[in-house]
């Protein structure tokens, strides 16, 4: 797991998919699956890939419901797609799972200072808004 979350983290999101691809095929029952395809919907979201990000996610959901993450990735990239709509409604199933998730938590959570990897988490933040995450919690 720790290769392809470092090379996204080293602006190399473009070799994580084939790393995620790999490990499904190894292992299509792994229990950690969820995270797996989430990890590719971050990577495609990152390079601009927001199909490609929306299927990736929802297959981490299809795993997992309960994922929160997998929720908010998913609403960045419907937004980031013009489907503001569906993007809300997604957020919304997000919250419900992690009403504390906002985008100054999500910036927080940033495990790298390479630029290419902090363009492509601007680029979920700007979906993030789209699709209705606040800034802060209330009371911040």
């Amino acid at each position: 797991m720790e290769v392809w979350v470092s090379k996204m983290a080293l602006g190399r999101s473009e070799e994580t998919e084939g790393h995620i691809e790999q490990a499904l095929r190894l292992s299509p029952l792994d229990p950690l699956a969820y995270i797996w395809a989430a990890f590719a919907g971050m990577a495609k979201l990152q390079l601009g890939r927001d199909e490609e990000a929306a299927a990736w996610l929802r297959r981490s959901i299809e795993f997992n419901r309960n994922y929160s993450t997998a929720h908010f990735y998913l609403a960045a990239s419907l937004a980031q797609r013009g489907k503001l709509d569906d993007a809300r409604a997604v957020a919304v199933v997000g919250f419900t799972l992690d009403p504390t998730f906002t985008i100054r938590r999500f910036r927080d959570s940033g495990s790298s200072d390479n630029p290419v990897y902090l363009a492509g988490r601007e680029r979920a933040i700007e979906g993030l808004r789209m699709a209705g995450i606040p800034e802060e919690a209330s009371g911040d």
